[in-house]
């Protein structure tokens, strides 16, 4: 209830950057919480570790934080962010390359695990992006309709009877309720 609250509240990036620029904390909580999953999806397909994408993702949002004064259209924060973060992955898997561990490995490994040199095509990187906005529009929805999506479309795979008895509902009136749930979703991802 407290997202529904928050993600109603913030309205735009431009206005949650507002928000930020005024020193207000909560909103820069709320923008990081908005990014983080980008952010680390984008250093994981990349090829490198969690420890990596925590790194990553604390470079990206110090940057944020001293550029937030500068940046000229915070409607852009998404792509800003998401520029930001691949040059840092790519900086970190050209070091990584660069960089010979003295440590003496397994002796039973055969090779050492090489990453891929095509780090993130631009299809992939529109995926994690639509993803990313799918979970902003889910966060926005009221609360019956996104547990009535998380449940059709989790991956339980559950039974309408289930969904059903979950949502305290008749089965019947299951898919057209889901239906009108999914047009609210489309309008908040537009």
């Amino acid at each position: 209830m407290a997202a529904d609250a928050d993600a109603d509240a913030d309205g735009d990036d431009a206005a949650l950057v507002a928000r930020c620029r005024r020193g207000d904390g909560a909103a820069w909580s709320l923008l990081v919480r908005r990014y983080q999953r980008l952010v680390y999806a984008i250093v994981m397909r990349a090829g490198l570790d969690e420890h990596h994408a925590a790194d990553v993702f604390q470079t990206v949002f110090s940057r944020l934080l001293q550029h937030l004064p500068r940046i000229a259209d915070p409607s852009r924060l998404q792509a800003w962010i998401v520029t930001c973060a691949k040059r840092e992955a790519i900086a970190l898997v050209r070091k990584a390359r660069r960089t010979v561990s003295l440590t003496p490995e397994d002796d039973d490994a055969a090779e050492p695990d090489i990453v891929d040199d095509a780090l993130i095509p631009e299809e992939l990187l529109a995926t994690l992006q639509d993803a990313h906005g799918l979970r902003l529009a889910l966060e926005r929805l009221d609360v019956r309709c996104r547990a009535l999506i998380e449940l059709s479309f989790g991956d339980d795979d559950l039974p309408y009877d289930e969904i059903g008895r979950r949502m305290a509902m008749p089965v019947g009136s299951i898919g057209p309720t889901r239906g009108r749930c999914l047009d609210k979703l489309r309008k908040l991802m537009t």
